[in-house]
């Protein structure tokens, strides 16, 4: 692929912005089938170690799905690094990097300390979500449900970790 459809792709990305949006996080659960799905995935770590979705298994878990480029995915690195701070060892948080080749990808998530951050450049993991747009949070239950998912505030995302981890 040459450069100008990659700047064109990125150029729209961009000026529709970071994903913000008016809806409401999704709070509905899913059938047995559709949780197990969840962790039907696999990606690299930031260090170049493979991690599959089954890991998260009998843990609920966090999902950030963010880009390097992303004003509102910086201004909420601070939030989701003190959720896995606090809720370390009883809720899993995982950062997952795309829209962005792999240099920008590992240089953001060394800024963000105290998570799994996964390189997804080509955004497979993005896609096994439903992901369409950074910031997104997608929270699941220890089965792997989804109990919360879209643009959460730090203060919503907070109320839903904490419920889960109890």
């Amino acid at each position: 692929m040459g450069y100008i459809p990659v700047l064109v792709v990125a150029a729209v990305v961009f000026l529709v912005g970071c994903g913000t949006t008016a809806e409401e996080p999704s709070s509905a659960g899913g059938t047995a089938s559709a949780e197990a799905a969840s962790f039907l995935f696999a990606a690299e770590t930031m260090d170049g170690e493979p991690f599959k979705g089954a890991q998260l298994a009998g843990k609920p878990s966090v999902l950030w799905f963010w880009a390097p480029w992303c004003p509102t995915c910086r201004a909420q690195a601070a939030g989701v690094t003190g959720l896995a701070e606090r809720y370390d060892g009883r809720i899993t948080v995982v950062g997952v990097g795309g829209l962005a080749d792999v240099h920008d990808i590992r240089d953001y998530a060394r800024q963000v300390p105290g998570l799994t951050h996964l390189i997804d450049p080509d955004g497979s993991v993005w896609r096994h979500f439903g992901v369409t747009a950074q910031s997104t949070y997608v929270v699941l239950d220890a089965e792997g449900g989804v109990v919360a998912e879209g643009y959460l505030d730090d203060h919503v995302l907070a109320d839903k970790v904490a419920d889960l981890a109890g």
